[in-house]
């Protein structure tokens, strides 16, 4: 056959555009079916079924176009119908028409997806507030330059920063941004204040500086309003280093004095009381605050743990009175207990001896409670008491972030969903910086099925931390289980893998998981090649041993005795 007859003969017939009008018609009832069918607990097979037949029929169809014809007395052979008398132009009109509708059909659907499932970037995360908005009585405590000789003094300086920032907490009346948010803006850098105060969502902004010698310390503060970059407040201290409680005390009574804040009777003599007589002890709870905190931004530095019980548990023994050093070392070993660096009957009996030495000292203090309330969450799972001491941590406490991410964290273990979402949204709005706390809230929305939500939580996270690789990949993990679409996360990985073998080191947990989930055990293979003695696999939501992931990738091969020796080594 001549071909430039056969394509106009394929013209035609309609051919072409019965191959267009297929193709459109298939792609919309693959979209409803992978759409409306979970909505309505269709199984999964009959999504298969639908793309099965719809593939198998696209051939038919062509041949049918082919082969046929649709005249006035119905289908026809097409070597049967006189070309005369034929009415493929008006079919063909009729499937230039079809061909439109459907069109506009798939971009109207397009548009709504756009406009409804659009992944929000950080900025758009969160409505913004213009700076004039925000509260009045809201402050961030920023951090305080150490302008001492011997720069060893930097923990000091910080230790003045937060005490006072713990000072103003306490303080019902005021929105206080706590200390992790804050820390970023440690160090040389030019602070933009205005930025800082619509990034921390505060309209107060306090600044300052500490200088130690031996047996003096001068400490400068400043209190900025940010809503028009105006100084408010600006004070010096040069005392005796034995007055530093009575200045921070001072210096946090004169910013709530400016911000019109309301003090209760209780209030009052919290910030004023003295946590210690013994400044040495003092040095040693200041130094274990810090390596605890460090800790605590990288996880993976365990050894900084230790070291605090080591300061602490000599702090102690200058200051055996000394409340907040046994809250905080009952904090340490409840930690190390909880996170398994040692997760013994001994180390938990340590934290429950310092929780125990608190509750003595100071039954009703809000870190009494808050120690406790850490101690049953951490310490035996007990939630409905770590719940109970943290609504009486709370009522002393009131800015404390870390109350509100343990009731979150606790609500959602106990499949409160709601009020998981709302404690996740207040320690957020006390703590906005904060990773951690971004994460959390993140994952409770993503166990919600609030993946817009979830997404964004994750691009805000990424924006604070862009090399983290966990981060990089969460966005198109959420994708897998909103939209059965494991595609943008393989093409992540691959991106990630692409830059090099410590990439690909890192999110090779991720890649094992994603490459079960494609049944793939080739590239499930070259991700365990990656993992070392532990990986950290989400389901678990803990480190797990080579050997699970070794029992795995043998039960994907369906290799059962390897599976089942593997498993057995793991749960060994």
């Amino acid at each position: 056959m001549n071909p430039k007859r056969f394509f106009a003969e394929l013209r035609r017939r309609n051919v072409y555009k019965v191959a267009i009008a297929y193709a459109i018609v298939a792609w919309l009832l693959m979209q409803v079916a992978t759409r409306v069918f979970p909505f309505l607990e269709i199984p999964n097979w009959a999504i298969r079924l639908v793309i099965m037949l719809i593939v198998i029929g696209y051939p038919i169809a062509l041949v049918i176009a082919w082969a046929f014809e649709l005249t006035p007395e119905g289908l026809k052979r097409t070597e049967e119908v006189d070309v005369s008398k034929s009415i493929t132009r008006k079919t063909g009109r009729k499937l230039d028409f079809l061909i439109i509708g459907v069109l506009l059909a798939v971009v109207a659907i397009l548009i709504f997806q756009r406009a409804h499932l659009k992944v929000p970037t950080p900025t758009s995360s969160i409505p913004e507030k213009s700076i004039a908005e925000l509260p009045a009585k809201s402050i961030a405590v920023l951090p305080f330059e150490n302008f001492s000789e011997d720069k060893a003094f930097a923990f000091f300086a910080d230790g003045v920063q937060d005490e006072i920032l713990t000072d103003l907490a306490k303080i019902a009346d005021l929105k206080v941004i706590s200390r992790t948010s804050v820390m970023q803006y440690k160090g040389g850098l030019t602070r933009n204040l205005p930025e800082i105060a619509q990034a921390l969502k505060v309209a107060h902004v306090l600044e300052g500086s500490v200088q130690r010698s031996a047996n003096r310390v001068r400490v400068s503060a400043q209190l900025i309003d940010a809503r028009n970059d105006t100084h408010v407040w600006a004070e010096k201290y040069d005392r005796e280093l034995a007055d530093i409680f009575a200045i921070q005390s001072e210096i946090a009574q004169k910013i709530a004095d400016q911000l019109q804040a309301k003090l209760s009777p209780k209030e009052k003599a919290a910030i004023e009381e003295r946590p210690t007589k013994d400044l040495a002890a003092y040095d040693l709870y200041l130094r274990a605050k810090e390596l605890i905190y460090q800790s605590y931004v990288n996880p993976f530095s365990k050894e900084g743990h230790f070291k605090a019980v080591q300061f602490l548990d000599q702090a102690l023994g200058r200051d055996p009175a000394f409340l907040l050093a046994h809250c905080r070392l009952a904090y340490a070993h409840d930690l190390i207990y909880f996170q398994d660096y040692d997760h013994t009957e001994t180390r938990l009996a340590l934290a429950e001896t310092s929780v125990r030495a608190a509750v003595r000292l100071q039954p009703d203090s809000g870190e009494t409670h808050l120690a406790q309330a850490i101690h049953f969450y951490w310490g035996y799972r007990d939630y409905d008491g770590a719940r109970k001491e943290l609504a009486k941590a709370e009522r002393a406490l009131p800015n404390n972030a870390q109350i509100f991410l343990f009731l979150g964290l606790i609500d959602r273990r106990q499949g409160r969903w709601d009020e998981a979402i709302r404690n996740g949204e207040h320690a957020l709005d006390l703590d906005p910086q904060n990773v951690d706390v971004i994460r959390d809230l993140g994952d409770t929305y993503f166990n919600s099925r609030r993946y817009k939500e979830a997404i964004a939580m994750a691009n805000r996270a990424l924006a604070l931390k862009p090399r983290s690789t966990f981060l990089r990949t969460y966005p198109a993990w959420v994708g897998v289980d909103a939209d059965a679409n494991i595609a943008p996360l393989r093409a992540t990985l691959n991106t990630i893998e692409a830059e090099g073998p410590a990439s690909a080191a890192e999110v090779a947990g991720i890649s094992f998981e994603t490459a079960l989930r494609e049944r793939d055990p080739a590239a499930a293979a070259r991700a365990l090649a990656n993992i070392p003695s532990e990986s950290y696999i989400r389901e678990a939501d803990y480190p797990v041993p080579h050997a699970w992931c070794e029992g795995l990738l043998a039960k994907l091969r369906q290799d059962a005795p390897a599976a089942d020796a593997a498993f057995m080594a793991a749960r060994a």
